[in-house]
């Protein structure tokens, strides 16, 4: 007559262990039956047939524990409590992001970063060890920024401006004259992005990120801010000269004497005196950039930045 086997499994803490496999094999019977313990670590095998028979139960992250018993005809056994040990030999699998998915993430971060919500700050980040972004993300930022509405919006303006003012008289006026200015505005912002902040970065290993301070005296952050105008972090995290920004600078304002109306394309003297002004003008975003923009940038990193 058929009897019942049950029993309860914990661990060394005396907690149940939920879920475990239990067995229950006889040496007179060709198959076995299998039962998973519940919610209080409780097992039960019912129709069992008489005579000997062998537990093992197995769970994640435990050695198998085995018990044995001998069921009388119509016995209901209950087997004395089963404590599995934490196996010795489990294998810990780490999965670790490689240096190029981790920049992608924190791209990601970066390209939802703008000044009251419209305005885009892809360019800095406020991660301080931020993972140094490959040639692929280097363009990647750069077609981002080129292409992001705002871009077209300003330079809608100031070809507006120009044409309002009589800059690059050569254009003429109308609509023909507005369209050659905006394709000049738009062409400096896309010659002087991929340039200096893709082509360039990649060939030479800079990154053309502005990275955020934030820590130290207000002497500290403002000398910091007017170095990054000619002061740049490599690939390899070391602090360089900017050659990919200054570079990038000169070799986007003799492109665009190939657009420029005669009259108004700038020689030697003129370009470098540009460059000049720019620096100085980058240095003042990144003051700006250092002590104001924060406040006002929507999705910044949770993380702070480190000393």
């Amino acid at each position: 007559m058929p009897g019942s086997v049950t029993g309860t499994l914990i661990d060394k803490t005396g907690n149940a262990v939920v879920g475990a496999h239990v067995t229950l094999a006889q040496d007179n019977q060709t198959s076995s039956q299998e039962a998973l313990a519940d919610e209080y670590g409780q097992f039960s095998f019912t129709n069992v047939p008489p005579g000997p028979f062998h537990l093992t139960a197995r769970s994640d992250g435990f050695a198998p524990q085995t018990a044995a018993g001998n069921l009388a005809a119509g016995e209901s056994c209950v087997m004395p409590q089963m404590t599995l040990a934490v196996a010795t030999n489990v294998t810990e699998v780490r999965v670790e992001l490689t240096t190029i998915e981790i920049a992608q993430e924190q791209l990601k971060e970066q390209e939802r970063q703008r000044v009251l919500g419209v305005i885009p700050n892809f360019y800095v980040s406020y991660v301080a060890n931020a993972a140094p972004l490959s040639p692929k993300q280097k363009f990647q930022l750069a077609w981002k920024s080129t292409i992001d509405p705002v871009s077209f919006g300003v330079t809608g303006v100031v070809a507006g401006v120009q044409q309002a003012t009589g800059g690059f008289s050569g254009y003429g006026q109308g609509a023909a004259g507005y369209g050659r200015r905006y394709g000049a505005a738009y062409g400096d912002l896309v010659t002087g992005t991929f340039i200096g902040g893709a082509i360039l970065p990649s060939l030479l290993k800079q990154d053309p990120r502005y990275f955020y301070k934030g820590t130290g005296s207000t002497r500290s952050r403002v000398l910091y801010a007017i170095a990054n105008a000619v002061i740049c972090k490599g690939d390899n995290g070391q602090w360089q000269p900017n050659y990919s920004g200054i570079a990038g600078s000169l070799a986007a304002g003799g492109i665009s004497n190939l657009y420029y109306p005669e009259g108004n394309k700038s020689d030697a003297a003129m370009t470098f005196e540009n460059l000049a002004i720019g620096l100085g003008e980058t240095a003042a975003v990144n003051l700006l950039q250092e002590f104001v923009m924060k406040k006002f940038t929507s999705n910044v990193p949770s993380s702070e930045p480190t000393p």
